[in-house]
């Protein structure tokens, strides 16, 4: 079965719309690579001021070629990237072992 990363992004309230306007703008740079399945940025509602950002993979392999290859490429750069959104990171592994989808009526 697949595999699921979640990044928790720790994000100051500052600096929650920079972090959205990067990933809206970012749109498509994921979704094409081998193996990948689906993606979502999650904004927290109450009780936390962590986004998770939900990638699922077909597997282990598929995500560690995209981190070696357009994630890394898409991180690297000159001098004048802009500060990060977030002020800490944790990446989560998962994977999955049930599922489920809504009936067809």
């Amino acid at each position: 079965m697949s595999i699921v990363k979640i990044n928790a992004l720790t994000v100051p309230d500052e600096q929650r719309e920079v972090l959205e306007q990067r990933f809206a703008s970012r749109a498509g740079a994921v979704e094409s690579s081998d193996g990948f399945e689906w993606f979502e940025l999650l904004r927290p509602i109450e009780g936390t001021d962590q986004y998770l950002v939900y990638t699922r993979w077909r597997s282990e392999e598929d995500f560690q070629a995209w981190m070696e290859g357009p994630m890394k490429a898409a991180h690297q750069g000159g001098g004048d990237r802009p500060k990060p959104a977030a002020s800490g990171s944790q990446v989560w592994s998962f994977e999955v072992v049930q599922q489920a989808a809504p009936k067809k009526a």
